[in-house]
């Protein structure tokens, strides 16, 4: 390999992916298996959604050949079809999990595909074990380079990173060889998309599913001779300064190998932006001290960070602006004293009472609050003043969920509309996924078949 290309971030990266087997990351296999369990909650969650249906039709009159399984479906497709509706499946609900250094979330655009492209080659679990660790990875790593200036500036970090984990979780699911790895990153580097401003759409998902189906799609042009440039990430040129930051490399190769993102991720609770857990957490809290005064408050005011109000101050005009709603976070935990699915939902979101109670709710920049935290004050028509403040939500690494808490957020999610999958086959595969021979078994299990 050329000096250049040894000295530059995909080839780091590649030698990582390349280099790297299971007794490698094994240490770190719960955790991956933690990440794909809520996977499979979230993607269960959302399988009959409109906006999967919708993709759905859109990829089956292309589909060439339906070997890996839709997940909560009868239906098949093709393993870039499937990598990328899947993904859109998972990410739908604002339901993934979250490295919160970046806010991608890492598991929809890399579980995706190597499932997909697993199912359709016959290709063991330990391998896809691997193969994800150590796509979450690269994906985190290049996500850390570019924050927080790549979201602020716009970019969406999940789909727009996301790729770059795709593409190197498959190249190693593939057996590429090392330089193949590097050049499969590179290609991704050249399909990178997602923006911030369609969060509150459809068009974010896809997205997220472009970054399966795209990273998939960089490693198999990779595996049939397709070559990228060196320095595709860190170039002059190269992705990251074309989309605003110069990289941090510290932050990109530091400790390569050494070090592991996966082990930073969190797990949510509740079915809303990461930034308005506090918020919902806060107005939780603050409903038992109310107790029986809930009828009584007057206003709410809900401070935090500036992202916190670039996301979340908006009026709530759908069910997926509800979940990236400051005003419904706090009618959520006050008013309705829940925040699951149901509260997000539209026959909810637009009860009478609840719009009424969202009119009530104000947002205030605390610039002292860190991202991720907030701070609510009620004030009641008796006069009396409720504060509550949050600093580390429900779900984050201080405070994180249990595995019996993702599995019964499987279990929450397969009855959201009445899904036929056998949770406890599901979350049993996942917890044994390494001594599976292929993912077979638990692909079929997720599609409410007899295995």
């Amino acid at each position: 390999m050329p000096h250049d290309e040894v000295a530059s971030v995909s080839a780091a990266l590649g030698k990582l992916v390349a280099r790297s087997g299971w007794a490698d990351v094994a240490a770190h296999g719960h955790e991956a298996k933690r990440s794909i369990l809520n996977f499979f909650a979230t993607a269960l969650g959302s399988a009959h959604d409109p906006a999967v249906t919708t993709a759905l039709n859109v990829l089956t009159p292309f589909n060439s050949s339906p070997t890996s399984a839709i997940i909560g479906r009868t239906e098949r497709l093709d393993a870039l079809g499937a990598a990328f509706v899947n993904a859109i499946s998972a990410n739908l609900l604002d339901y993934d999990d979250t490295h919160l250094d970046t806010i991608i979330h890492p598991t929809a655009p890399v579980a995706a595909p190597l499932l997909a492209t697993a199912e359709a080659r016959g290709i063991s679990g330990r391998d896809v074990l691997t193969a994800f660790i150590l796509g979450v990875e690269v994906e985190c790593r290049i996500g850390n380079s570019v924050s927080p200036k790549h979201y602020s500036r716009g970019w969406h970090i999940t789909s727009t990173c996301g790729i770059f984990g795709a593409a190197a979780a498959c190249a190693k699911l593939l057996g590429l060889s090392e330089v193949q790895i590097v050049h499969a990153i590179g290609i991704a580097a050249s399909q990178s998309a997602g923006i911030v401003e369609n969060l509150p759409s459809a068009a974010k998902n896809v997205s997220v599913g472009n970054a399966a189906r795209h990273g998939l799609f960089s490693a198999l042009l990779a595996q049939g001779g397709y070559a990228a440039a060196p320095h595709a990430i860190e170039g002059p040129l190269g992705w990251a300064r074309a989309m605003g930051d110069e990289p941090d490399l510290a932050k990109l190769t530091g400790g390569l190998g050494e070090s592991w993102e996966i082990v930073k991720n969190t797990y949510k609770p509740y079915p809303a932006g990461i930034v308005f857990h506090a918020v919902i957490d806060a107005c939780l809290k603050l409903r038992r001290q109310l107790a029986d005064g809930i009828d009584d408050i007057e206003s709410v005011t809900v401070q935090g960070s500036q992202l916190l109000l670039d996301r979340g101050d908006r009026a709530v005009a759908s069910e997926r602006d509800a979940r990236v709603s400051i005003h419904h976070s706090a009618a959520c935990g006050l008013l309705l004293g829940k925040a699951g699915v149901r509260e997000f939902s539209q026959a909810v979101v637009f009860e009478p009472a609840v719009v009424r109670f969202r009119d009530k709710v104000r947002a205030q920049l605390d610039a002292s609050l860190p991202d991720g935290a907030a701070l609510v004050t009620v004030r009641t028509g008796s006069g009396r003043i409720f504060r509550e403040t949050v600093m580390s939500a429900r779900g984050s690494l201080a405070d994180p969920l249990s595995d019996a808490d993702i599995e019964n957020k499987l279990r929450e999610c397969i009855h959201i509309d009445g899904n036929s999958c056998d949770a406890d086959k599901v979350i049993e595969a996942v917890w044994r996924l390494e001594q599976f021979p292929d993912v077979a078994g638990l692909m079929k299990a997720s599609r409410g078949e007899r295995p």
